[in-house]
């Protein structure tokens, strides 16, 4: 079967997808490591009462939707593998914002990641 060509509609998807799942991810970062919220349900509580949360949740429920409009469009396959770029946007913006280490090991497997995407998009 022939590779799905990627249109700027499907470009569109994908980019948003990873923006929007990042984003969520930081913002349940954000809201899991505030240590202001203490333990137990009165964490619970204090993470409920942040903006932090509610962004993570609004940004996973954008993100469905545009994931839904992507696989529509591609076989599961080339979508899935398109998709795992967004662990190495995640990895690095948690290097930027919240100081995350990114050791070799971790810089290989971006690499990796980032090729198999590449390759992925290019030859499908």
């Amino acid at each position: 079967m022939p590779a799905t060509p990627i249109t700027p509609l499907i470009a569109t998807l994908w980019l948003l997808n990873v923006i929007i799942d990042t984003v969520g991810q930081l913002a349940f970062k954000a809201a899991a490591g505030d240590q202001a919220a203490g333990d137990g349900l009165a964490r619970w509580i204090y993470m409920a009462r942040r903006p932090w949360i509610w962004i993570g949740i609004g940004s996973y429920v954008i993100e469905f939707l545009i994931w839904i409009a992507f696989l529509s469009l591609l076989p599961l396959s080339e979508a899935i593998l398109l998709g795992s770029i967004n662990i190495v946007a995640i990895m690095v913006a948690g290097y930027f914002l919240f100081g995350e280490k990114l050791t070799r090991l971790r810089l290989s497997g971006i690499l990796l990641v980032t090729l198999g995407v590449a390759i992925v998009g290019a030859v499908g």
